[in-house]
């Protein structure tokens, strides 16, 4: 059975002066899960937001907290946002020199665990550890800033990911430059998990809900699962 489609809202584009309200506006809009980006001024040129943030936002939803760390190293923090009540943690291959043992570090926390890589990594530097892990993150943009461009190389790049996964119950998520333009194209690739974050966001939390349809219902096309 394929993995359910899920849209992800990432609060990177959200307005920051009422986080809260923003993840419980996205939630009551159809969110499948909340998408937080943490970046740290070193593994990627911005800042965002460390643990605590996500602590404070765990209250306010009932949806999974989809965590990608754009830190590096992340193996001393990933116990901080596990216990913060990240659901999924996401860590980049090129993090630090030890993939394998972060990942199970992830699993041992309780926590689901998630791999991705930047454009210009190969796919193949996941096929040791896809055993290890419950989603595989393509980024279709490059990690550190909101409302960029789609990269169209990433549409390959998740036909290669979906061929690695095979049968395996992994959700493929997309992340950068989402939109319900090219939802069907990259969910067609093998997508599932749909990062969207300017194009949830943009009208204000009363565009929220048709936002969301949109994306929805065109990676909902691709599946054959709408009309």
């Amino acid at each position: 059975m394929p993995c359910p489609l899920r849209i992800a809202p990432s609060i990177l584009a959200s307005d920051f002066s009422k986080l809260g309200e923003e993840v419980r506006a996205v939630d009551a809009a159809g969110a499948d899960w909340i998408h937080l980006d943490v970046m740290d001024g070193h593994f990627v040129p911005v800042i965002s937001f460390g643990p605590d943030v996500v602590k404070a936002l765990r209250p306010l939803t009932e949806k999974a907290l989809d965590v990608h760390l754009m830190i590096a190293p992340c193996d001393p923090h990933l116990e901080a946002f596990a216990k913060a009540g990240a659901d999924i943690i996401t860590v980049h291959v090129e993090a630090g020199p030890h993939l394998h043992r972060s990942l199970q570090a992830i699993r041992a926390l309780g926590k689901k665990a998630g791999v991705t890589m930047n454009p210009a990594t190969p796919v193949a530097s996941i096929e040791h550890v896809i055993d290890l892990v419950d989603l595989v993150l393509v980024m279709s943009v490059n990690p550190g800033y909101g409302g960029q461009k789609f990269i169209s190389a990433a549409e390959d790049k998740l036909r290669q990911v979906t061929a690695l996964v095979g049968g395996r119950p992994i959700d493929i998520e997309v992340d950068g430059g989402i939109t319900a333009d090219n939802a069907e194209r990259v969910t067609m690739a093998g997508a599932n998990a749909l990062v969207a974050g300017s194009a949830v966001f943009k009208g204000g939390p009363s565009a929220y809900r048709a936002n969301i349809a949109a994306i929805r219902h065109a990676a909902a096309l691709a599946r054959g699962e709408a009309a």
